[in-house]
């Protein structure tokens, strides 16, 4: 981190005010909001997530978006005691204020649905979701159309300062907003015309909408997107971003039923990753850490026990040798899905026992682990339990239920035990089409 190790963005905001001597409505004033906005902001209450404001903030303050974007700021604004819910209900209410009260709800709620998934079944609140738009993906894929956003010259910090929006709305399991803001942030990056850091940025966007396209289920586009990320990828000669766009592209090959060369793809690039001496050591093991995991899953969905449990200790013991708890917890989810896959059930839930979902750092991988829960769970025969889980991953991110493992698990909740509470309403949200 730069410009101040520990220092939040609101307190890098609120520093950088004070160096020109301005109080909070000065500040307001240059970027056309309210004074309560701008304390909001500062007290990291009020989270900045448009590129647009971020661009005006550095400006206006004399500072880079790269020095802003190295501070941390809330993916949302943090919970509040019902004393105090009705002014922050107030800062809410301006269009100019930020914070997420899903986010904060689903925070609250996330220590009490993990209980849950052992408890007994109690009603599920609804999602309030609907299918995710890959429309404007689709027309920029196929047609090469999309609005760059505001219509305004793109320019290298706009774009990076995209690319982070991107990465936490996925995180954030934000799919819809994802969907439509991708294909400007991808033409925004071809704007920038035929350069190395172009290719790059490009790379990264289409690696995310690789993973949108996969949480949607539409494999045609996961195909398309993930060939595009690996083509733009090659172009920037960076090995991270090349290593993950090979990481899509094995996964498309899986979901078209082709198992054995999606295991090959990732395998060879976690061996070619071992030898760019222009990576630091931490990031190059874990994204082999990452590689070998996906490489272990696909190997257990071919059925080939030893070779999927040859991989997963290969991603784990790289993850730990990297030191970084991102990765070793991607690899213990992986772990998990590699037990479902071979049929050890019993083995899943022992390991999901051990993880502990209120660390794990996003709402995307919080959800897919209860989702992998529910998957062992409905292996094993034990259905209360698995719908337990699936009701624990819609409080995590509710637009994950979206999800055909999801689906079918809850088409055969329905079909063998209509008794437990809310399950018709729950696979109505899941999308499942009710007879």
């Amino acid at each position: 981190m730069t410009g101040g190790q520990g220092i939040t963005f609101g307190e890098f905001i609120a520093k950088l005010r004070g160096r020109k001597g301005w109080y909070q409505r000065d500040l307001a004033a240059e970027v056309g909001r309210s004074e309560d906005w701008v304390s909001g902001v500062e007290r990291d209450v009020i989270p900045v997530r448009k590129v647009e404001m971020l661009s005006l903030l550095a400006r206006v303050l004399g500072t880079t978006l790269d020095k802003l974007l190295a501070h941390p700021q809330p993916a949302a604004a943090p919970p509040t005691s019902p004393r105090r819910k009705a002014s922050s209900a107030r800062l809410t209410a301006s269009p100019a204020a930020e914070e997420d009260d899903d986010e904060v709800r689903r925070r609250e709620l996330l220590v009490a649905a993990t209980a849950a998934v052992f408890a007994p079944v109690i009603g599920a609140q609804p999602a309030g979701a609907s299918p995710a738009p890959l429309a404007p993906l689709e027309d920029l894929l196929l047609y090469g159309t999309a609005a760059i956003p505001g219509q305004r010259e793109s320019t290298a910090e706009t774009v990076r300062a995209s690319i982070a929006m991107a990465r936490q709305e996925f995180r954030a399991a934000r799919y819809d907003a994802l969907g439509q803001a991708l294909p400007g942030w991808v033409a925004a990056a071809q704007d920038l015309g035929a350069s190395e850091e172009s290719a790059r940025a490009v790379a990264e966007l289409y690696n995310i909408a690789a993973r949108l396209c996969i949480k949607v289920g539409d494999n045609g586009l996961v195909a398309i997107t993930s060939d595009r990320a690996l083509t733009a990828a090659r172009a920037g000669g960076n090995g991270l971003i090349i290593a993950e766009a090979q990481r899509m592209v094995s996964s498309a090959w899986r979901r078209q039923g082709h198992l054995g060369r999606a295991t090959d793809i990732v395998v060879r690039a976690a061996r070619e990753l071992q030898h760019d001496d222009s990576i630091a050591e931490p990031a190059r093991l874990a994204a082999q850490g990452d590689l070998y995991a996906t490489a272990a899953y696909t190997a257990a969905k071919l059925g080939d026990r030893s070779y999927a449990q040859s991989l997963i200790a290969e991603a784990a013991d790289t993850a730990h040798a990297a030191g970084r708890a991102d990765g070793i917890q991607s690899v213990a989810l992986h772990h998990l899905s590699v037990h479902y896959e071979l049929g050890d059930a019993g083995q899943a839930i022992e390991l999901a026992r051990t993880i502990k979902p209120a660390s794990l750092p996003t709402a995307e991988r919080q959800a897919r682990f209860f989702i992998d829960v529910a998957r062992a769970y409905d292996q094993w025969g034990k259905p209360g339990q698995a719908y337990r889980a699936l009701l624990a991953a819609e409080q995590a991110a509710p637009q994950e239920i979206r999800r055909g493992s999801v689906r079918e698990i809850a088409t055969g909740l329905l079909r063998h035990d209509r008794s437990l509470p809310g399950i018709r309403d729950f696979a109505t949200r899941a999308g499942v089409q009710l007879g």
